[in-house]
């Protein structure tokens, strides 16, 4: 498979800021990929940065390679009570709760007709429950710290269409759906909560790669085509401003990392 990167090379960013000092912050799916990024760069920056995700033996590799800053914890996404222990340990042991980053996520490629129940109750399960408990448990917390930032993570496909996900892109349009909701409700509570949603569009990662190797599987690779991926660092520096107190003035919106792709269109045939 031909990689074109389209944004900066893949590459662990330098130096440490204090954009987020002080800062407590919860990453889902941070063992490996977008996840490992946005927990690399957030505690460069100064925060304190609670890594899950059920790969154990690549959580704990992955906190060990940040340092001191960062503390992985075993934890299944859809699992109500391990939300709810989690954000009780944290508060005991931390006193506070600032961000929430919804990461974990899960692809399975099927089209509509290809597509089983069990497949869509899956995706669904991670995708949008694991979401959905994690801002319902997480809320209090942030209010009882004074305010803090939710930031999902969506996907371009929730709104230009791919036609052989349709468990994930119906997942991900969910999440889209209840950022908006959630920032509303948040914002008339009073809250100092905000919530926002990223849209990535194919960034390097190991669910990208697996999911384009099964694409492509029975193509020589002299004939695969050109995939174009952008950097897990470019998106970890769009979590990075929706964590900090720069877009305070962001809530329930979204940005758009497509690199340009939505403003592209065929050109019109000849009459």
């Amino acid at each position: 498979m031909d990689i074109v990167r389209m944004s900066q090379p893949i590459s662990q960013p330098q130096g440490q800021g204090q954009r987020l000092a002080g800062k407590v912050c919860i990453v889902t799916g941070a063992a490996m990929g977008l996840g490992k990024a946005d927990a690399i760069v957030m505690a460069r920056e100064g925060a304190t940065v609670i890594l899950t995700d059920v790969d154990a033996a690549q959580g704990e590799a992955t906190a060990a390679e940040i340092g001191e800053r960062a503390l992985f914890v075993h934890h299944d996404v859809r699992d109500e009570q391990a939300w709810i222990d989690l954000v009780a340990r944290i508060m005991a042991q931390f006193g506070r709760l600032d961000v929430l980053v919804n990461n974990a996520g899960v692809l399975k490629r099927a089209h509509i007709e290809e597509a089983t129940l069990e497949d869509w109750r899956f995706v669904q399960s991670i995708n949008v429950e694991g979401t959905f408990l994690g801002i319902k448990h997480c809320i209090p917390a942030m209010r009882a710290s004074g305010g803090g930032s939710i930031i999902n993570v969506s996907s371009t496909a929730a709104q230009q269409g791919f036609p052989n996900g349709a468990a994930y892109t119906a997942s991900k349009g969910a999440v889209l759906a209840l950022t908006r909701s959630v920032a509303i409700h948040c914002l008339n509570q009073g809250d100092r909560i905000r919530c926002n949603a990223i849209l990535p569009h194919v960034a390097e990662s190991p669910m990208v790669h697996a999911s384009l190797e099964q694409s492509f599987a029975g193509i020589p690779a002299e004939q695969r085509p050109k995939v174009a991926m952008g950097s897990p660092f470019a998106v970890a520096n769009a979590v990075l401003f929706l964590a900090s107190d720069e877009s305070s003035d962001l809530n329930g919106t979204t940005l758009n990392l497509d690199r340009g792709t939505a403003c592209i269109v065929g050109q019109m045939p000849e009459s």
